[in-house]
């Protein structure tokens, strides 16, 4: 096993978020590997549809096992793409979390603000619909 940055990666054992953050940077980064370093916002388009797709296909064959692979290389399209944000000074991972966490946040006002509960699943998403509704007239009129 190769030791980078002072840590060796080891295939089976127990990783997290962070460690994975590490190792995408690795393999953008001149020691890791040339076909992820050369990806771009463009390139990567095509990998996405087909992972999303390879997803969808999982679900409809109910095969777990392939579900939790493929949701991973999902995951890798997403990690790719922020970080290549991250080389260009848009944005990090960390933005993309933050984001997405202040989304859910807002659009779940009956769970995280003060107004009653929606009574079935079809006015919940009626609630979201209406919030992104407004977000959408708040970001026209910038």
């Amino acid at each position: 096993m190769r030791e980078i940055n002072g840590k060796t990666y080891i295939e089976n054992e127990k990783h997290d978020i962070a460690e994975l953050l590490e190792i995408v940077n690795i393999l953008r980064s001149p020691e890791g590997c040339s076909w992820d370093r050369e990806q771009t916002f463009e390139s990567m388009r095509e990998c996405l549809k087909n992972e999303s797709q390879e997803v969808i296909d999982a679900i409809d064959k109910k095969d777990y096992d392939n579900l939790k692979e493929e949701l991973g290389d999902v995951l890798l399209q997403v990690l790719l793409n922020a970080e290549i944000a991250s080389e260009k000074g848009l944005f990090d991972f960390g933005d993309v979390v933050q984001t997405l966490s202040e989304k859910l946040i807002r659009r779940h006002p009956h769970v995280f603000g003060d107004i009653k509960p929606p009574e079935t699943p079809e006015e919940a998403l009626a609630l979201w619909k209406s919030v992104k509704q407004k977000e959408r007239e708040i970001n026209e009129k910038k």
